[in-house]
């Protein structure tokens, strides 16, 4: 018996023998040619190929993890579109009379440093992408397997880490868990084994040369266990029935109200990133939608989506809701989520600098055309628009004027529309500070329980080397949660949480005490906070 420790990306149990992936040897000779054209060729023809299966991957994606974890392989696609990257290719084949190999590879090295090296976190990540994309490209180049179906029964995939086109391609029924010896609880296989609900650790000191061995893998306190005796093993059965009659009890919750045993009632919703997650909205039981994050509609273009597109995508979302609550956070772009064509500048310190709210309003253009694109699709259903980063009553003074001028141009050329509820977020001590006077102007706060812990701690929430300080428990957080609350009740209006805090069942008591209207979780979520509000 080994046991081993590290982080859980995602909680469940499991047993079975273990599958270990092993990266390939990629290695790459430098092998002097004559015929540059052909070189040449043989670059181009391994990317139209590895275009085709990236393409491949994200379809498969789409229908098995949601529109926003398949938008990696859009990135990676973009990515292997790039200009400077194939132009280095390329120059590498011509300058230095190498094979194509040779030169994807040297590329590669120079690209993922340069990535590697910058401040923005989310450039950083990009370092990651390059590599995969440029391994592809070398196997499709050598002539060897890029598939990873090779799964023929039920087992623990265990390897140093995956990319998410090794994650992708894994035929899901077969995997029983994941536990990979690097990564982060934030790695994009980390977020693709929440959405698959597939339980995993990361960052495991497991040794090499383990496949075939019984593992089991214990996502709820991030342990494993390498060759256990009967004992573990019986253990570990009685854990994994338990947790099968529990996920059966959570099902009978479907269709029952969301209320506490004195008789409050609750919302309960779901946050999506598009409309292919609503199919986890349904099949879980929200009530509505308390976030959708809009922005996931800009990251996947690759120029601003017209008003006809996001008309559509807002039109869909509606309907499939059939009347229930959508309630449309409006574009939250800069911080860690850039996009090439905003053309932003670089900032010291991006998450106090130009983002959401802030670019709207100093770029109507870009938000006129979202704000009509939501109130023509507002006709079809029941959505509210919700603002982000407020931190001034000007600022929501300023967005109503622009909602006003929209709704005279929508009457005068006769074009349907609706109004609609109008709420904002509050995620800074500044509009918790002023949230008396923010309520008079709104219909609705949502509390962005990510962005307000980390403004109230002066903790950056993705700086890994701050998470012995980083509380989302902390007494100043849970009191300013309680100060909106009560400034929204005086103003009439009600108030939710729609940040990773609102499915911490440690606190849906106290946040039922508080006097909460509102809770907006991951679709997982919904039901085990529905369990947990019916027993307050």
């Amino acid at each position: 018996m080994e046991y081993y420790a590290g982080k859980s990306a995602f909680q469940g149990i499991a047993i079975g023998k273990i599958t270990e992936l092993k990266k390939k040897d990629n290695q790459v000779r430098r092998n002097r040619i004559t015929d540059i054209d052909m070189e040449k060729n043989r670059f181009k023809n391994a990317q139209t190929e590895a275009m085709e299966q990236l393409s491949k991957l994200y379809e498969r994606a789409l229908k098995e993890v949601g529109e926003t974890n398949a938008m990696i392989f859009d990135i990676h696609r973009m990515m292997l579109e790039d200009e400077d990257y194939i132009e280095s290719i390329l120059n590498i084949i011509e300058t230095q009379q190498v094979n194509a190999e040779y030169a994807v590879a040297a590329t590669s090295d120079n690209f993922s440093q340069m990535f590697a090296s910058m401040e923005d976190e989310y450039m950083r990540e990009r370092a990651a992408d390059v590599k995969d994309i440029s391994e592809r490209v070398i196997k499709i180049l050598k002539g060897t397997d890029t598939s990873a179906d090779i799964l023929s029964e039920p087992t623990v995939i265990v390897a140093d880490d995956l990319a998410p086109s090794e994650t992708v391609q894994l035929d899901k029924s077969k995997v029983l868990a994941f536990v990979t010896r690097k990564g982060s609880t934030n790695s994009h296989t980390a977020i693709l084994a929440r959405t698959m609900n597939i339980p995993a650790i990361v960052n495991t000191p497991i040794p090499q040369n383990v496949h075939g061995k019984t593992i089991i893998v214990n996502g709820f306190d991030g342990k494993v266990i390498i060759e256990p005796n009967e004992n573990e093993i019986k253990e570990c059965t009685i854990l994994i029935e338990k947790e099968e009659q529990k996920q059966k009890l959570l099902r009978e919750l479907k269709g029952k109200p969301t209320i506490t045993k004195s008789g409050k009632s609750i919302k309960l919703y779901a946050n999506i990133g598009g409309v292919s997650d609503i199919g986890a909205v349904l099949q879980n039981d929200a009530e509505g939608i308390g976030l959708f994050r809009s922005e996931f509609l800009y990251l996947q273009e690759q120029d601003y989506p017209t008003e006809e597109k996001q008309f559509q995508v807002y039109k869909q979302v509606a309907e499939m809701m059939a009347g229930k609550k959508v309630i449309i956070r409006t574009l939250d772009i800069g911080a860690d989520k850039q996009i090439d064509y905003f053309n932003l500048d670089k900032e010291e310190n991006p998450a106090l600098g130009f983002r959401a709210v802030r670019i709207c309003l100093s770029r109507e253009n870009i938000f006129k055309t979202q704000l009509r694109a939501l109130m023509r699709a507002a006709v079809y259903g029941n959505i509210s628009i919700m603002i982000p980063m407020i931190i001034s009553v000007w600022e929501v003074k300023k967005v109503k004027e622009i909602i006003k001028e929209i709704k005279e141009e929508l009457s005068e050329s006769k074009i349907p529309f609706k109004d609609v509820e109008l709420g904002i977020m509050i995620e800074t001590p500044a509009a918790v500070m002023i949230a008396e006077e923010l309520g008079a102007e709104v219909d609705f706060f949502s509390i962005g329980t990510n962005d307000l812990t980390q403004y109230t701690l002066a903790i950056d929430r993705q700086n890994t080397k701050l998470d012995m300080f980083y509380d989302a428990h902390h007494p100043a957080v849970l009191k300013m949660i309680e100060m909106i609350i009560q400034a929204a009740h005086k103003n009439g209006i009600w108030a939710g949480i729609c940040g990773e805090l609102g499915a911490d069942i440690e606190l849906t008591q106290k946040f039922v005490d508080m006097g909460i209207d509102e809770l907006s979780v991951s679709p997982a979520m919904v039901l085990p906070v529905r369990k947990k509000i019916r027993e307050c």
